[in-house]
């Protein structure tokens, strides 16, 4: 019994790691988007990418489709959750505890800047940029404009869009094009999560 007792308690602790969280949060979206009709939506998961001035862009899922392209930054976050739409930063509440987070929604900005500048010879697109939260967050103050969705909400909100903008011959090549641009290198990736730790870092040191 004490051992079983042990083991459920490092299953716990190490569910609860930020990495572990948020590997759940998207690999339940991943699952959602599995349903969608794959003639009409294709689906590319996390994407590193070049942007501007030398740095990358990591979106969690990209979904080209008939449609648009679906931009979808997903946030495993619990607790109340207030922000703006063009605010810095986001704050998580859990009881007494305040957190600030960047603003998803401008983060999913700079995603479309690095998906723009990959697919310059199609400027037609429309993009639909969607924050997906899971259903442990608490929305209790957000004045947003943008899709801040829970994930039970996002299959609904990719089939509002019906207007054709993308012929299904440019479907794939859109698709073939971000899937090579898109680097799998783990030590890009480590790079890549080293600079955003340390642009936080900065950020706290800057707000103390």
């Amino acid at each position: 019994m004490l051992y079983v007792i042990v083991v459920l308690a490092i299953i716990s602790f190490i569910v609860q790691l930020p990495p572990v969280k948020g590997y759940f949060g998207e690999l339940t979206v991943r699952i959602l988007l599995k349903f969608l009709n794959k003639e009409q939506y294709r689906v590319i998961n996390d994407v590193l990418i070049p942007a501007h001035n030398g740095k990358t862009a990591q979106i969690d899922h990209v979904v080209v489709s008939i449609y648009g392209i679906f931009v979808i930054e997903t946030k495993n976050y619990s607790g109340w959750i207030f922000g703006d739409e063009n605010s810095q930063y986001w704050t998580q509440v859990i009881y007494k505890t305040k957190n600030r987070f960047y603003n998803p929604i401008l983060q999913n900005r700079g995603h479309i800047k690095a998906l723009q500048g990959l697919l310059q010879d199609y400027s037609h697109i429309r993009y639909i940029p969607i924050v997906v939260f899971t259903s442990k967050a608490d929305f209790k103050k957000l004045n947003v404009k943008s899709h801040v969705i829970y994930s039970l909400q996002l299959l609904k909100t990719i089939k509002k869009y019906k207007d054709k903008n993308i012929e299904l011959d440019d479907l794939e090549r859109i698709c073939k094009i971000i899937s090579t641009a898109n680097n799998t290198d783990r030590t890009a990736r480590k790079e890549h999560v080293a600079r955003v730790k340390e642009l936080k870092s900065v950020t706290k040191m800057r707000d103390k």
